[in-house]
């Protein structure tokens, strides 16, 4: 869910994108509404002045006074500059200046969501409300949004699983926990460090308070029918019950995901040598790509949009064959596939459990429930409808399907968009566990440092390792960036 606020009129606006024959640089523009009001009214004024002589010298000073009213107003909110302004804002989304040109109705569902998004920055609300922005964007708009958030000079509230978006944008953290919100001063990493803090403090506070008690009731216990003392025991009883009542830290226990264990192949494992792919005659996706992997190699795998980091996926995955040169994997390789469209596609009236019977029959009820635990799907959660499941348990269930037959490799296709932090801190730590291959696109940069160990860039036509991982492709990015 996008919003835009309005101040003065306390509306609120849902910038939402629905496919018709507008240009994407139009539906953006049409987000100023004065902006489009003054246009009409200005073709009005200008087709009445086109029409002969007005039929009386009042009307024509009329028209000609409103028309300068409106090109004053039209000066003063720079309408000359909008254009600009919003195609700058749709390029830093990754839209080509074909792409923009295009109409809505050919765009893609994430495409659209970009639009959405476009469309949303360009109002310029007062109050900016973005849901998991991150989730449709690559990492390249994802550092262009950052960029240009830094600069925005209104309330904004998002909510994110993104940390290192989190990290770059939030000035203060408000923290949903135990039905109450807590408000932290910094970033992400600020918060984390703030809340350990106090919640060590806290527990030890309450485990002396028990200490305190305890001595407090012994003294008590002993002495309270003792003529002698029983002055003291009954103070020390008044001062016991006007202790605090300190509550201990409640903490949620730690998400744990859990890969299971593969048989060990000789390498190679996955190799594509001088392979070419098109789609159509004359307009290669991939131009003589040399590649392998092994049980070995963590992977993540980069690039703009469009560049065919999907198709070569695929290829890897034998969904697709190589128009020309040789593709090789293992004989006995087994390939665990998790992508954004099984996470969508979920709408089964099935529970996960008989979701996994189907696909794996023959099996004790045990065994199922255990491949599910292992993804945090456990207790009843394993017997609800998966339709009626959140998008990150339904994440959960398609990783819990991915992996029954315990693969050599993993190829995971945005892994986090429904992720919450913690989630996603766990996937890498059981990547980190895992012992067969990764590849991985993703635009979680914190994902890739703590899981990759090559950075492999798509783009035009050709796959090429980075030299020097993931911080000199973060640079090639960001010098990109100071370009737009």
């Amino acid at each position: 869910m996008i919003e835009h606020r309005e101040k003065q009129r306390k509306t609120r606006q849902h910038l939402v994108v629905t496919g018709n024959e507008t240009q994407v640089l139009q539906s953006v523009l049409e987000c100023d509404t004065e902006r489009e009001k003054l246009l009409e009214e200005e073709r009005k004024l200008l087709a009445l002045t086109g029409h002969g002589s007005p039929k009386s010298d009042s009307t024509a000073d009329s028209t000609s006074g409103r028309l300068a009213q409106v090109y004053a107003r039209m000066q003063e909110i720079e309408a000359d500059k909008a254009p600009a302004k919003a195609s700058l804002i749709l390029a830093g989304l990754g839209f080509s200046t074909k792409m923009q040109n295009q109409q809505t109705r050919e765009l893609s569902g994430g495409w659209r969501m970009r639009l959405a998004l476009a469309r949303t920055l360009f109002s310029r609300p007062d109050f900016l409300l973005l849901d998991e922005p991150t989730n449709m964007l690559d990492l390249k708009a994802v550092l262009w949004l950052e960029k240009y958030l830094l600069n925005w000079p209104c309330t904004l509230l998002v909510v994110s699983h993104d940390r290192t978006f989190l990290d770059a944008v939030a000035t203060d953290i408000i923290h949903m926990h135990s039905q109450r919100l807590e408000s932290y001063r910094g970033n992400y990493e600020n918060f984390i460090k703030t809340m350990t803090e106090k919640l060590t403090n806290q527990q030890r506070e309450y485990e002396a308070q028990q200490m305190h008690r305890q001595h407090l009731q012994a003294f008590v216990d002993r002495w309270r029918y003792n003529a002698k003392r029983a002055s003291l025991a009954q103070s020390r009883l008044k001062a016991l019950e006007k202790l605090p009542d300190l509550q201990p830290v409640v903490v949620d226990p730690p998400v744990v995901l859990k890969f299971p264990e593969c048989e060990k192949l000789s390498p190679p494992v996955l190799q594509l040598d001088e392979v070419i792919f098109y789609y159509e005659k004359g307009k290669v996706v991939l131009n003589k790509v040399s590649l392998s992997a092994n049980q070995e190699s963590r992977i993540a795998l980069v690039g703009e949009n469009g560049q065919g980091k999907t198709t070569l996926l695929k290829l890897l995955l034998g969904d697709l064959e190589p128009v020309s040169g040789l593709k090789f994997s293992h004989r006995n390789l087994k390939i665990g596939y998790f992508s954004q469209h099984h996470v969508d596609q979920l709408g089964s009236e099935q529970s996960p459990l008989e979701l996994l019977a189907s696909k794996f029959p023959g099996q004790h009820e045990e065994e199922y429930r255990r491949q599910l635990g292992r993804y945090g799907v456990i207790g009843d959660l394993a017997l609800r409808p998966v339709r009626s499941l959140s998008g990150g348990q339904k994440s959960r269930v398609v990783m819990a399907v991915m992996s029954m037959i315990s693969p050599h490799f993993l190829i995971l296709d945005e892994p986090t968009n429904h992720l919450d932090v913690e989630t996603i801190e766990a996937l890498g730590i059981a990547l980190n566990n895992y012992k067969g291959g990764v590849v991985m696109v993703t635009h979680d940069e914190r994902l890739v440092r703590s899981v990759c160990k090559e950075v492999w860039l798509c783009s035009n036509g050709s796959v090429i390792r980075q030299d020097g991982g993931f911080d000199q492709y973060r640079k090639l990015l960001e010098d990109q960036l100071r370009d737009l």
